[in-house]
């Protein structure tokens, strides 16, 4: 441990003869190597500045533009048009020196002005957004001129290299905004009450609206962001309820693999697959993620708070503290805590090491310190008796070291002794138990304020629970795809099952957490709001295999949009109506974009459900279930673009709290609760897993716990051309709702829209067959 070799890498007596100094060579070794790799860390983060601070251009083009100058210098021509001339009369050296360092200042100037030209014109193209709205082969001629940002992807960008070119996030108008939101809930409204919201938006866009809409521009103007920070801070940071369930969300393993059974060994690999992605985060080696199928960045900014990140609570608030590196993690086995040291002499150890250390925690058979136990559960209750306990209890002492080693650790696992996974005689119930274990485990066998927590099930089966204030599910999807190609295909297993590698058998062993509990900690209390949370919750998992976007997209119809009125179809059989959808998009497109709302219940969406179960003719179905298709594809664009709903109602609201005014319009608009909530969890990284020979290695995503009390969470991965995960939720405690249900409704919905589509398909292909040797005749 590197606490213990600083403490023993010298000692000294005191003699008579004098001072008798002992020198431990080994340990000053290892303090050394320690040091050189921070120095070397410094070193790339400094390079990586510069390299960023040039970028579109490179450092070595300066010598390109100073050789250029000189070059024109020699042949007797000014290509400074006098100024390298003036530059010299302000330069204290011999003739020769003043015309050589003047042409090289003047080259650096050039070269600066080159820079922020072609960062302007960087900027200038990844603001043009039209090109998402154009219809496929009808490209107008500004996309055309704009397709010139493939010039730019041509060198190979640093993961921050586009931050300072993306465009800001822009405040759209509040007419077009009022407009959009009346239209979005026209659908879920009666005429009289549709009438009341639209006198309640006249009136604040008469009134109130201007006056909180200035205030949002000149923010917009000041801040990198309008919405990202008092997104941050009031949905997630000032939640005072239990971020477990509510706000927290878990990552699945393989579904029909597991690498290895042996539980140390998958969680050397995992862990040594997690630190590499770490190092490539942080020397910046990651290729910035784009939107699917263009060169077009997207913002990197989550990726910064990736590690070495917690969330503490306050009373008011919690606050979000990142560490810049860490050389540990944090274990959790069998109410036991420790701290496991994953570099040693500033060189990551191998899996084989980690999967020794990993053994060893296993076999460790102390029991746990009194009050430790249970004291994850903490993190799993309300929010402020955990801010009052760590203030009380953990503010010095050994409560604070080893609070502090959770905290500060690169990342938190737990080694939990369940099997999980699909496999045994009921695979659907044991999906099931397998989302709620990942969802909140024991209540109090995770440390939920960690950026992301790893679970190590007895089987080999993994998982991770990610704490969602500081990113969004794509960039923890990124993490867990590399997480696990990285450890079934690059790392592997020996045939044993164990991890590769060579092991040094001096390494100390992991250290205890030691704890010194107060009887009046109220972790109970905390655990029995937990428990109850956790056990409402009704998680269902299943894999629809009838068919995948291969055939959806055969139909000429986006996957999403497919889908996602599929989901409207089997909420109106479920309860006998509409709600307010949520489903999250992104806004990456932005500087430290985030997530925008798109409204999925729409007229049209509503028109095509109301027309299917009401009998109408196919052709009329499919008529309308086009409409709401291309209406969906539209309104996911508008809010990729920065023209949505949500997030612009949102802030006038945060503004008219600081202003200390009412509005009952914005109230009433933020008081809506969201009955179906969705979200889609892309797949980023395909080429990793190589479907095409390795089939099996087919990842379950993810999900979370529903957003209202009434409704239902519904998240969904489409993997390859066939397959579609889906991850359902709700809560025992409403009768109303059924999260096995409201799945067996998702298959009919999805199986009835493609019947009707096929159909249509078929019909069209006959109607063709059948005119063919007509027009033959004609010939």
């Amino acid at each position: 441990m590197a606490e213990a070799h600083q403490a023993v890498a010298f000692q000294f007596t005191i003699t008579p003869e004098g001072i008798d100094l002992q020198l431990s060579y080994q340990a000053l070794n290892q303090i050394y190597l320690s040091g050189v790799r921070s120095w070397k860390k410094r070193v790339s983060r400094m390079k990586n500045r510069v390299i960023k601070g040039v970028y579109p251009a490179s450092p070595s083009s300066w010598l390109f533009v100073a050789i250029g100058i000189l070059a024109t210098m020699y042949m007797q021509s000014d290509p400074s048009m006098g100024l390298i001339a003036k530059i010299q009369q302000h330069l204290p050296l011999s003739s020769q020196g003043q015309t050589m360092v003047s042409a090289l200042v003047f080259s650096t100037l050039l070269w600066l002005s080159l820079i922020l030209a072609l960062r302007f014109c960087l900027k200038l193209l990844l603001s043009y957004h039209y090109w998402m709205f154009e219809q496929h082969g009808r490209v107008s001629n500004t996309t055309k001129v704009w397709t010139l940002m493939r010039l730019f992807s041509r060198k190979k960008p640093l993961l921050y290299s586009y931050q300072t070119s993306l465009p800001h996030l822009p405040v759209p108008g509040i007419q077009d905004t009022l407009g959009r939101y009346l239209e979005s809930v026209r659908p879920l409204l009666t005429d009289s009450e549709f009438q009341q919201m639209t006198k309640l938006a006249n009136e604040f866009e008469s009134t109130l609206g201007h006056r909180l809409q200035r205030y949002l521009k000149l923010k917009a103007l000041w801040a990198t962001n309008y919405v990202s920070d008092w997104w941050e801070e009031y949905v997630y940071l000032r939640s005072r309820g239990p971020i477990m369930v509510n706000s927290n969300y878990y990552g699945m393993d393989f579904l029909y693999v597991t690498p290895t059974s042996v539980q140390a060994a998958r969680a050397g690999n995992t862990i040594t697959a997690l630190m590499l992605y770490r190092r490539k985060v942080n020397r910046e080696e990651l290729t910035p993620s784009r939107v699917p199928g263009t060169v077009i960045p997207l913002c990197a900014a989550q990726c910064e708070r990736m590690f070495n990140t917690t969330r503490t609570p306050g009373v008011e608030t919690d606050v979000l503290l990142h560490w810049q590196d860490s050389e540990f993690v944090a274990v959790y086995h069998r109410g036991r805590y420790f701290r496991l040291w994953v570099y040693r002499a500033g060189r990551l150890l191998s899996p084989r090491e980690i999967e020794y250390q990993i053994q060893r925690i296993l076999d460790d058979s102390s029991p746990p310190f009194p009050g430790e136990e249970k004291l994850g559960a903490l993190t799993a209750g309300d929010r402020i008796p955990w801010a009052q306990m760590r203030q009380q209890f953990f503010r010095s002492g050994l409560n604070k070291k080893s609070l502090d080693a959770i905290e500060k650790a690169a990342f938190f696992i737990t080694l939990d002794d369940e099997e999980q996974g699909m496999k045994g005689d009921d695979p659907a119930g044991n999906l099931d138990r397998y989302a709620k274990s990942l969802l909140h485990g024991k209540c109090y066998d995770r440390w939920f304020d960690k950026s992301f927590s790893i679970v190590i099930y007895k089987n080999g089966k993994s998982g991770l629970n990610a704490e969602h204030s500081w990113a969004d599910a794509p960039t923890v999807a990124h993490l867990w795809e590399y997480t696990l190609a990285t450890d079934a295909f690059q790392l592997g297993y020996t045939e044993e099952g164990h991890c590769k590698g060579e092991v040094d058998l001096s390494l100390p062993p992991p250290q205890r957490l030691v704890w010194e509990i107060s009887p009046e900690t109220q972790v109970c209390s905390s655990l029995a709001v937990a428990q109850a949370l956790a056990d409402d919750v009704d998680c269902h998992v299943f894999p629809f295999r009838d068919f995948g976007k291969g055939r959806i997209k055969k139909c000429r119809i986006s996957p999403d949009a497919f889908i996602q009125i599929s989901l409207q179809l089997a909420y109106y059989r479920d309860r006998g109506g509409f709600c307010l959808t949520y489903e999250a998009s992104m806004t990456r497109l932005f500087r430290e974009g985030r997530t925008e709302t798109v409204r999925s219940c729409s007229k049209d969406s509503s028109a095509f459900v109301r027309a299917l179960e009401s009998g109408q003719t196919e052709e009329e179905c499919r008529r309308l279930f086009r409409l709401a298709s291309e209406k969906h594809q539209n309104l996911y664009r508008m809010a990729m673009t920065g023209a949505g709903i949500d997030r612009h109602l949102f802030c006038l609201y945060v503004v008219s709290k600081y202003l200390g005014v009412d509005s009952p319009f914005l109230h009433k608009v933020l008081s809506e609760p969201w009955r179906l909530s969705t979200s889609q969890t892309p797949v980023q990284q395909l080429e990793l897993f190589d479907l095409k020979n390795n089939p099996d290695y087919i990842s379950l995503g993810g999900g979370f716990g529903p957003v209202a009390d009434d409704g239902y969470g519904v998240s969904y991965i489409i993997v390859g051309e066939d397959l579609i995960n889906f991850h359902v939720s709700s809560k025992h405690s409403c009768s109303e709702t059924d999260s096995h249900r409201f799945g067996a409704q998702i298959q009919k919905a999805l199986q009835d829209i493609m019947t009707l589509l096929s159909a249509g398909a078929k019909s069209s292909s006959s109607s063709k067959g059948s005119n063919q040797p007509q027009s033959k005749k004609l010939l």
